[in-house]
């Protein structure tokens, strides 16, 4: 398999969608230089120790790839809080990925796909089950391309992560920003996952929408920002 090209990819808008639910970190959304984070943190745990479990990792992210002020927390989260037990298909959990969409079709579906694989394993009962927020960012770097399914076809098995993983960790560790790739639950769009947050770099809210899970699948989708409902096809 060839190696993948480098290209610039330039996007005048990046769309992702979270859950609700986290609360921004105070830290990350200060003025204070991203350099003198780490000093901070430390003085403020010894009074308060749960402030740092509000941070998380910090010392993933190079001070150079940080970023800090408003809104800041979204581009940071990803990369401070991590877990194997919530591997993805570019990341095995040891580090963090930020997902987004060319258009925010492409961050529904792929979200839809992952938290209706999380009702599974948890046996919620049926009911419009969480609030997720649009984030809406811009796109200007240097990624690895591999949007040709057929050239690349071991990094879209649409179960088996572990090829795209071992791709990601090789050339994170080679300081590349990330990777361009084909949406697999939206083929029609395009998709990036970033390795810092540098290149993310910090979005602004966009739209709120609610996920119904029907007792097997998230069958549709609220806009909580214009009230209108969506059917999900099958």
């Amino acid at each position: 398999m060839v190696d993948p090209q480098v290209v610039r990819v330039k996007w005048s808008r990046t769309h992702r969608i979270v859950r609700s639910r986290f609360p921004p970190i105070d830290l990350f959304e200060d003025i204070a230089d991203p350099a003198d984070w780490d000093a901070i943190l430390s003085a403020e745990t010894k009074t308060n120790p749960r402030i740092a479990e509000s941070v998380g990792l910090l010392g993933l992210v190079p001070e150079n790839r940080r970023v800090a002020g408003k809104g800041a927390s979204w581009a940071m989260a990803p990369f401070v809080h991590i877990s194997s037990d919530r591997p993805s298909r570019f990341t095995d959990g040891s580090f963090g990925v930020y997902y987004a969409g060319d258009r925010v079709e492409v961050a529904l579906f792929e979200t839809i796909h992952h938290h209706a694989r999380f009702m599974t394993s948890t046996a919620e009962p049926a009911g419009w089950a969480s609030d997720f927020r649009e984030l809406v960012g811009t796109l200007d770097s240097d990624l690895h391309d591999i949007q040709d399914v057929e050239q690349f076809p071991v990094y879209y098995d649409p179960d088996d992560y572990r090829a795209p993983q071992s791709f990601a960790q090789k050339i994170r560790a080679s300081n590349a920003n990330g990777i361009l790739y084909q949406s697999v639950r939206y083929p029609d769009g395009k998709a990036v996952a970033l390795f810092w947050p540098d290149t993310a770099g910090i979005p602004v809210q966009g739209q709120h929408f609610s996920y119904y899970w029907d007792g097997d699948r998230v069958s549709r989708v609220k806009n909580l920002t214009t009230d209108e409902v969506f059917s999900v096809l099958a």
